[in-house]
């Protein structure tokens, strides 16, 4: 084909309302247009099955990749933030929702700040203090994030900061146990913006160096991503697991990961919910280096 038909063809392509996947590799000049990139049936066969099990979650996912990596970084995390709204509705997160077993928030001892906060000269240390929890991002963790993040952004004699957490995992990603607690979605999109810990962050991403070690589920990952510099202990691994619970991923990974990994790779992840191992990670550049740090 020439030029112009591989140009047109991936318009048509990106045009399309589902996921569209290609046997092809990462250079192939018809990967634009393409949402994920298999070499191997079985990978096929895998993401059919995740696709088929929640289409409309799938569908908004690819929708949502194509556009953010060509928005700015805040003007992605706004049609993020719409289209996790508009599966907030739907019932593919309804039908999840109700595989949740019955009950109110489980309760911790963990004692307390959220998030432990040290300064030394223009050295600034966050710490997620949840351990019991696996510091899940529930709301008290994410406002604890967002206001140690505008406070980087706010003083400019912080040059560097480090962000780690205690226990076992870094983050095992939001806290289920407030999932589908909001029932006013514009109001819980108004919130997003307002209080989003990526938001904040981004302002000075280029200061943050994350040390990530054990579980980094969702937010756990989609928030470091957007870091300058991101080490992770071996044994680390990766996981997003949104698109099973008829959702999107929502702390920022849909614009986050898409510019360390790229759309495809994304996709894949967020598609098939997999395990990622921390090398693979840091052969696709989502993480910046494995060294025990702890």
């Amino acid at each position: 084909m020439s030029d112009e038909e591989v140009r047109s063809l991936n318009r048509w392509l990106s045009r399309q309302s589902v996921p569209v996947i290609g046997r092809a590799e990462m250079h192939t000049p018809l990967a634009a247009g393409l949402d994920l990139l298999v070499q191997r049936d079985e990978e096929f066969a895998q993401i059919e099955t995740s696709v088929n099990r929640n289409p409309q979650a799938a569908a908004v996912l690819v929708q949502t990749t194509r556009i953010t990596e060509q928005l700015s970084v805040k003007a992605a995390l706004v049609a993020e933030s719409l289209a996790y709204a508009t599966l907030q509705g739907g019932m593919e997160f309804k039908t999840w929702l109700a595989t949740r077993p019955a009950g109110g928030s489980m309760r911790f001892a963990d004692a307390g700040e959220p998030v432990l906060l040290g300064r030394q000269d223009h050295r600034l240390t966050m710490t997620l203090n949840r351990p019991g929890n696996r510091n899940a991002v529930s709301v008290e963790m994410r406002d604890a994030l967002t206001e140690a993040f505008m406070l980087v952004s706010m003083d400019a004699s912080i040059k560097l900061v480090t962000v780690s957490g205690m226990g076992p995992a870094f983050c095992a990603g939001g806290d289920l146990t407030e999932f589908g607690t909001c029932e006013d979605l514009s109001e819980a999109h108004r919130i997003r913006q307002l209080r989003m810990p990526a938001g904040a962050l981004t302002d000075a991403a280029e200061r943050y160096t994350f040390h990530l070690h054990g579980a980094c589920i969702g937010a756990g990952i989609e928030i470091p991503a957007f870091a300058g510099r991101v080490i992770a202990a071996p044994g680390t691994w990766f996981r997003l697991p949104e698109v099973a619970m008829g959702l999107i991923p929502g702390a920022g990974g849909c614009v986050s990961l898409t510019r360390r990994i790229g759309r495809h790779r994304t996709n894949y992840l967020a598609i098939t919910g997999i395990d990622l191992s921390v090398d693979t990670a840091l052969a696709w550049g989502l993480v910046d280096e494995i060294r025990d740090w702890q």
